[in-house]
């Protein structure tokens, strides 16, 4: 990551030079002169809602961003809303989100916290809960609630779409991009970070905070890496993103699968560079390679890459497997739907139908819909697979 400048001006369009936005123009340029001549570090938001548990790879396009802000001597403020969680994000919904109960919350909170350090720096990081200011008592909330119009609130895209559409909106989603402000007055930011689909809601914070007689904050907004579909934001709820805690080998597989039509903006977001020249194939293997060593080490990407090869190239099992040991019924046969049912987290209904399709071999042969009962001598110590990537070895008990 390159060193930023000094100069105001300078350190400002470095900081711009990759987002999608920076809002109102000159304000970013504003607020660092003003924190040079006050001789303090600029305070860079991020509020994170945890309703999933881990970080992907699109997290890290805006965690990146605020790295930025650190090296040049800024102070990350890292906002779990632990709070807001129990209320649910709007943005880019057609729906009212599932609400969490308390414990996965925060559980979630405490790994995206460690996750977000791979990444951030501690040492420049403040980490605060929202529900420190967000439980607060009904005249604060109507004091908060005062200052913002139905009609502001209404702006956004989300909520249109959803009234031409006659889908419901829940008062309590039209609180959301006031609280989310609110975060703003609290830990009295100066810039706040979002992806493209958070604009409202930044926006809006800097009205909440004029309401309550402080300096708007600038807003950056960054733009959102496409999932291993090439298309749809990536999202774990979407089955297409890659987690930074996964394993090497799976991380490196899932890159694999970007579609060559991706790889501009995977080079771009996630490693700052273009594309390099040459066949698409060895780019991504570049890509893998050091999106793998940045998360696991100098030492992990070759076998990873190694494994890869083993499977898809060398039609292989791993070279380490794991065991799953299962029982034969009456009349020695094993029923294989209930075996990918207890070992590979399929239903039953879902194993026949990988079995109809072909998704399962044993060492290599295709099975079939007819194959739902197999000998025990025939599945003894054989490489059962699911799928492109998902093998085990198969010990009947005796």
């Amino acid at each position: 990551m390159p060193n930023p400048p000094v100069d105001p001006a300078e350190t400002a369009r470095f900081l711009e030079r990759n987002a999608v936005e920076s809002l109102p123009a000159g304000a970013l340029e504003q607020r660092l002169g003003k924190a040079v001549a006050e001789d303090r570090p600029l305070r860079v938001k991020l509020g994170i809602d945890p309703t999933a548990p881990d970080i992907h790879l699109g997290h890290v396009v805006v965690l990146q961003k605020l790295r930025e802000f650190q090296d040049a001597g800024n102070l990350v403020v890292l906002i779990i809303g632990d709070f807001t969680a129990r209320v649910g994000d709007p943005s880019g919904q057609s729906v009212l989100r599932p609400v969490l109960e308390e414990p996965e919350i925060a559980g979630n909170a405490q790994t995206f916290q460690d996750q977000a350090f791979l990444v951030l720096d501690p040492e420049r990081t403040e980490v605060r809960r929202n529900s420190e200011w967000l439980d607060m008592e009904m005249g604060d909330l109507l004091k908060l609630v005062r200052g913002v119009t139905v009609a502001r609130v209404m702006e956004r895209d989300d909520f249109q779409q959803r009234l031409e559409q006659g889908r419901p909106i829940s008062v309590l989603e039209l609180l959301y991009p006031v609280l989310q402000g609110y975060d703003s007055v609290a830990v009295a930011a100066d810039v706040e970070l979002g992806g493209t689909d958070q604009k409202f809601n930044l926006l809006l914070g800097r009205d909440v905070q004029q309401a309550y007689g402080q300096e708007p904050q600038a807003v950056l907004t960054m733009p959102i890496l496409p999932g291993l579909d090439g298309e749809r934001r990536m999202s774990k709820s979407l089955g297409n993103y890659v987690g930074v805690t996964e394993p090497p080998e799976e991380m490196f597989g899932k890159l694999m699968r970007v579609p060559d039509s991706a790889m501009g903006l995977y080079y771009e977001l996630l490693l700052g560079e273009s594309v390099p020249e040459g066949p698409a194939v060895e780019a991504k293997r570049a890509l893998a390679r050091r999106i793998v060593e940045r998360f696991h080490g100098p030492d992990a990407p070759e076998a990873a890459e190694r494994h890869f090869d083993r499977l898809h190239k060398d039609h292989l099992p791993p070279e380490e497997l794991e065991e799953a040991v299962v029982d034969a019924a009456d009349g020695g046969v094993v029923h294989l739907p209930a075996v990918l049912a207890d070992h590979f987290g399929l239903s039953r209904s879902e194993a026949r139908r990988l079995l109809g399709q072909g998704g399962v071999r044993l060492n290599g042969e295709a099975l079939g819909e007819t194959d739902l009962d197999l000998a025990a001598e025939r599945l003894q110590d054989g490489v059962l697979q699911v799928g492109r990537r998902r093998f085990k070895r198969i010990r009947v008990a005796s």
